[in-house]
C-alpha cells in the first residue's frame, strides 16, 4: 500500500498532466479558429472581388454606364442657392389710376450691371401702377431673376426665387398684349399663370430677342414698358444659357449666370 507521501506525489503529478492536456487542447482549438477565420475571410475577399468584377462588366441585356467625376458644373449640391427675401405682403393691388397715364423711368441695378426701362402708364395702367408701387416699397430689392428662356427672355420679380412667390394679391385683366403674339427685343411684360388672365402679381419678364409667345385661353401677356439700356447685358446672360441642373420640360430654368436685383429706382 503506497504511503501518504507517495499518494500526494501521484495526485500532484496527475493534476500537472491534466493541466498540460487542457492547455494543449485549448491551443489546438485556438489554432483551428484562426485557420477557420482566415479561410472565411479569404473566401469573402474572393467573393467581393468577383462581384466587383461582375458589376464592372456589362451582363447580357445590360448597357455599360460611364459615371463622370462630380464637379461644380454638374452637381446641384455644389451650387450656391439663389438668395430669397421676405418682403411685406399686401391685400390688394394699387389702383390703375396711380399710373397717372404717364411714362416712368426705371433703373434696375443688378450684380451684372444696370438695366434701364421706361414704363408706359397710358398703355398698361394697372401693370405700371403695380410695378411702381412694389418698386417704391423695396419689394424687388435683393431678389434673384429665377428663370431664363434661352435666347429670348429673363424672368424676375419673385422674392422666393422659385416661380411661386408674389405680393399677396393677384390682378387682371391682361393689358396691351400684342395681337400677333410676337414680343420684340426690349419688351417688358408681366408673367402670369397659363390660362389665367387674373393671376398677375409681381413677376415680370425682360425680352432680349424677338420671340413669339402664342396666346392661350386667357390671351397674351401684359406689355407695360420697354428696355432703354442694358439690353446687351441681358443678351450676354442669355448666351450663357441655363444651368443644366435646373432645366424644365419647357427648356427654361435658372440662368447659368446668377442675376440679383440690388435696387429698383423709379422716377
Amino acid at each position: 500500500m503506497p504511503s501518504k507521501r507517495e499518494r500526494e506525489y501521484a495526485r500532484r503529478r496527475y493534476q500537472k498532466q491534466a493541466a498540460r492536456a487542457a492547455r494543449t487542447a485549448r491551443l489546438r482549438r485556438e489554432r483551428l479558429l484562426v485557420v477557420t477565420f482566415t479561410v472565411i475571410g479569404f473566401a469573402a475577399l474572393v467573393a467581393a472581388l468577383l462581384l466587383a468584377n461582375r458589376n464592372e462588366q456589362p451582363q447580357a441585356g445590360e448597357t455599360p454606364t460611364d459615371i463622370a467625376p462630380t464637379d461644380t458644373a454638374t452637381d446641384p449640391a455644389a451650387l450656391e442657392p439663389l438668395p430669397t427675401t421676405n418682403p411685406e405682403q399686401y391685400e390688394a393691388a394699387p389702383p390703375a389710376s396711380d399710373a397717372l397715364a404717364q411714362d416712368w423711368n426705371v433703373t434696375m441695378t443688378t450684380n451684372v450691371g444696370d438695366i434701364t426701362m421706361v414704363l408706359h402708364g397710358a398703355d398698361a395702367p394697372q401693370a405700371v401702377a403695380n410695378f411702381v408701387f412694389l418698386a417704391n416699397n423695396g419689394y424687388f430689392d435683393g431678389t434673384a431673376c429665377h428663370r431664363l428662356m434661352p435666347d429670348a427672355l429673363l424672368q424676375c420679380g419673385d422674392p422666393t426665387a422659385t416661380g411661386q412667390g408674389g405680393p399677396g394679391y393677384s390682378w387682371g385683366p391682361i393689358e396691351n398684349a400684342p395681337e400677333d403674339g410676337v414680343y420684340p427685343a426690349g419688351t417688358v411684360a408681366m408673367a402670369r399663370v397659363g390660362g389665367d388672365g387674373e393671376s398677375m402679381g409681381s413677376q415680370f419678364f425682360l425680352v432680349f430677342a424677338d420671340v413669339p409667345l402664342p396666346a392661350d385661353a386667357a390671351g397674351g401677356y401684359s406689355v407695360f414698358g420697354e428696355i432703354t439700356g442694358g439690353l446687351e447685358i441681358l443678351q450676354q446672360i442669355g448666351a450663357g444659357g441655363v444651368d443644366p441642373n435646373s432645366v424644365g420640360q419647357d427648356g427654361t430654368g435658372r440662368p447659368a449666370t446668377d442675376v440679383i436685383i440690388t435696387t429698383v429706382e423709379v422716377e
